[in-house]
């Protein structure tokens, strides 16, 4: 679900108080820039025919008190801009955390942290002085009203110079729009190769195959640079026509103001008096032409995260009971964000409390696919997965996590220590339940040896432990808590004997104490503490059975398949028959 749209400005009362105070605040400054035109007016008209000295002091007092009045409202919209940038922050700041490890944001080829970089972008765009130059445009009929009262010919003069320069501001977003685009795309593209290669910085140091990735980002890093520097020569120029012409724009404003005087039909004090107001009127135009590429890109940064980015945690889903009966899934499929075809198809199956399932085939056969569907971490294209009756999509992510343990392939722990690893960083964990959880991972020795036992602190990603202890302390964060479903990514691929014998201990007492564990495995040590077997092939399941029943010579197989009855698994066969 998106931010909402433009539409959430419409509904957030917060910002429509501070929207409402921008506008009342420019109208403010807007108005009391006038003071500089009318101030010379008054000295050239009025003091200095009359040579009052009492009129000069009290104009000029008076035209000081409106300057530090403009001062003060220029101080408060500033001040606003930053508390709204603050206001989305606060608002909005969960949801961009979420959508920065949404399926969509860790597909292969992306930025994982884009989103993050947008939402930073929009904040830096509200304390530049950026947004000032558009709030104030509005204001320009305002200057141009005012110096028709001057003269007509003076008015259609800066109407004129308005109109050429917003025609270089359309010019300037026309002749920018692809190649902010494009360097948009080539600058994620660099960060995803510079990411994938750091996370994989000792297979390039191992195999000599840090030059040709070098190369690569090298490439890629000559495209950035490349549209970079062509969208710095656009704005470079577009800005520097801009300010020319608005500079040419004052000396002719002058010329006609001059003009007008020797004709007989302004007093001398219009000519200063219009120049200063041209200025004026015409300096938002100029200052959004030089601002033209944070203005671009920021706007650019803000669609994206109204399109993309889930709203915060507004809506809270109904509380389900803690499930205790039975998994289901049915007739589902589903695939990798950005691929064009299901990677698992078809699938079929439920399970009882206290069932252990061994997922099982060849590789590249679908089943670490199969697994991310099941915890919800890939969006299904058909199908159900039902805990208890309920769909995955009725429960609040939050609460449907408390009863989900997952070990994936890839092992990754967080900067911490290994009791907060343990509990998941939760802040209401307690002591009593971080041991619970290690004494079901088998994995309380092990971190006793550790030089500062669970009070360890682990490094980035694990950084200071091997991977058979990163794996045994992601089995036991998998364990907190009871949780009534544990899914096990080949969670043996990097253990010792030891590791085997407590991850055995540990797929047995999920079951004693009913739960349902399936483990997804190319070893055989697994097996010994699962009654069920899924065998899948090409992104289907191919048989589902009791392991005596998969194991058995195929004479033996077909007649206990013939006369065992059902037991607590329910396959569910392909209506299309290409399942079987």
């Amino acid at each position: 679900m998106a931010i909402g749209g433009w539409s959430v400005f419409i509904r957030d009362s917060g910002l429509r108080k501070a929207a409402a105070a921008i506008v009342i605040s420019s109208a403010a400054i807007n108005v009391l820039n006038l003071n500089g035109s009318l101030f010379m007016l008054e000295v050239y008209d009025r003091i200095l025919p009359s040579k009052s000295m009492p009129s000069l002091v009290a104009i000029c007092c008076l035209c000081a008190m409106l300057f530090a009045a403009q001062c003060a409202f220029d101080i408060i919209r500033g001040r606003i801009f930053i508390r709204i940038a603050s206001l989305l922050d606060h608002r909005w700041r969960l949801g961009v955390f979420d959508a920065s490890i949404s399926p969509e944001a860790t597909a292969a080829g992306t930025d994982r942290l884009s989103k993050v970089k947008d939402f930073d972008a929009v904040k830096f765009f509200l304390a530049s002085p950026a947004p000032l130059a558009l709030i104030d445009l509005p204001w320009l009929p305002l200057y141009l009203l005012l110096s028709f009262t001057f003269h007509p010919l003076i008015g259609l003069t800066i109407l004129g110079g308005a109109i050429l320069l917003v025609c270089l501001t359309l010019l300037t977003h026309f002749a920018t729009r692809q190649t902010s685009k494009e360097l948009t795309v080539f600058g994620a593209e660099r960060i995803a190769h510079a990411q994938a290669s750091a996370r994989n910085s000792e297979v390039l140091l191992a195999m000599g195959m840090a030059n040709n990735m070098g190369q690569i980002w090298s490439n890629k890093s000559e495209l950035f640079s490349s549209s970079n520097r062509r969208l710095t020569d656009q704005n470079i120029k577009y800005s520097s026509i801009s300010k020319t012409t608005r500079l040419g724009l004052q000396s002719v404003i002058m010329a006609v103001g001059a003009y007008v005087v020797i004709k007989g039909d302004a007093s001398a004090g219009v000519i200063v008096a219009s120049s200063v107001l041209s200025a004026r009127a015409l300096a938002p135009l100029d200052a959004a032409i030089a601002s033209w590429r944070l203005i671009n890109s920021s706007w650019m940064s803000l669609g994206r995260l109204l399109a993309e980015v889930p709203v915060a945690h507004d809506k809270t889903k109904l509380s389900l009971p803690r499930p205790t009966m039975h998994l289901s899934v049915s007739n589902l499929a589903g695939r990798a964000h950005g691929q064009a075809t299901d990677i698992v198809r078809d699938i079929s199956f439920s399970l009882e409390a206290g069932s252990g399932v061994a997922v099982i085939g060849p590789s590249a056969s679908g089943k670490s696919a199969l697994v991310r569907l099941l915890i919800g971490a890939w969006e299904k294209s058909r199908g159900t997965v039902r805990l208890d009756g309920a769909e995955l999509d009725q429960w609040d992510r939050q609460s449907l996590g408390a009863h989900i343990g997952y070990l994936p392939q890839s092992v990754e722990l967080f900067s911490g220590t290994v009791a907060e690893n343990i509990a998941r960083f939760a802040a209401d964990a307690s002591p009593q339940e971080v041991l619970k959880a290690a004494s079901a991972a088998n994995v309380h020795e092990l971190i006793l040896r550790l030089p500062n036992g669970y009070n360890t602190e682990i490094g980035d990603n694990g950084c200071n432990l091997s991977g058979g202890q990163r794996q045994r302390i992601a089995l036991a964060r998998a364990l907190f808590r009871d949780p009534f479903l544990v899914i096990l990514d080949e969670p043996n691929s990097n253990l010792d004997g030891e590791g085997e014998d407590a991850l055995a201990n540990a797929i047995q007492s999920v079951r004693d104490r009913a739960g349902i564990v399936i483990v997804v495995a190319h070893r055989p040590s697994v097996l010994g503490n699962v009654n069920l077997v899924a065998v899948m092939q090409q992104g289907r399941l191919t048989a589902f059975d009791r392991k005596e029943v998969i194991f058995a010579p195929p004479a033996q197989r077909d007649s206990r398949a013939a006369s065992s009855d059902r037991h607590m698994l329910k396959v569910v066969s392909d209506e299309h028959g290409d399942a079987s």
